[in-house]
């Protein structure tokens, strides 16, 4: 049975790269056919019917169907993936409350609609930025979803603060998790060890008991973890 896979900003570069990987089963695998939910704003319905063309031309055994929509509970309804790729960025001279209040707009939207029509068992990844806030306010949007159910993709942050941690003690990454990354993708944000945990044996300890340097933690972890 095939999966319903939502994927939003779908015309544009970040989606159509990602598009090609759903579809030939590098994501949800070789032998789980998709159903691709297109969306965008009415303005990117041109570039975005000849995306699903493409996506038609490759003939993908996979693809058992391609829907370009500007309407979200086209998008959502019946889905059992949303992957929110779209957001508003943030243009020379833009303050970042003008930013915010444009993607609360656009998540709060989605949110309701998710809430409508999508399948209660939907899974939501959040890559748009601010992806936390974002994240955050989808989740808000749509409460008959469990709150579990939401994740904000911010991967590169936690696993580099991860491999800060392995790097520091000299294990490996695998043997570190639970760094957290608080706040969205930026300057401003803040990575914590305090429920870091390392494996020791066949047992978890916490980070900050092996790393014993307050000076590392709030400084060198900090400023690595937070370029760009």
């Amino acid at each position: 049975m095939a999966i319903r896979v939502v994927i939003t900003g779908a015309a544009g570069q970040i989606a159509y790269s990602l598009l090609y990987s759903v579809a030939k089963g590098d994501v949800f695998g070789k032998d789980t056919p998709v159903e691709l939910m297109l969306l965008d704003i009415p303005i990117m319905m041109t570039a975005l019917k000849g995306v699903a063309m493409e996506i038609q031309d490759c003939a993908l055994p996979l693809v058992k169907d391609v829907v370009a929509t500007d309407d979200p509970d086209v998008a959502f309804k019946d889905a059992d993936v949303a992957m929110l790729v779209g957001a508003m960025p943030r243009r020379e001279g833009m303050e970042r409350k003008d930013l915010l209040k444009a993607n609360v707009k656009i998540f709060k939207a989605q949110g309701a609609s998710i809430d409508r029509v999508a399948k209660k068992t939907i899974k939501v990844v959040v890559v748009g930025n601010p992806a936390n806030t974002n994240a955050l306010i989808c989740a808000e949007s749509a409460p008959s979803i469990p709150k579990q159910n939401f994740s904000a993709l911010t991967r590169l942050d936690q696993n580099r603060a991860t491999a800060q941690v392995a790097t520091k003690l000299g294990i490996a990454c695998s043997d570190v998790k639970n760094c957290i990354i608080w706040g969205n993708h930026s300057s401003t944000q803040f990575p914590d060890v305090t429920f870091a945990k390392i494996k020791e044996g066949d047992t978890w300890v916490n980070a900050t008991t092996k790393i014993k340097d307050d000076n590392w933690i709030r400084q060198d972890f900090v400023n690595v973890s937070n370029r760009s």
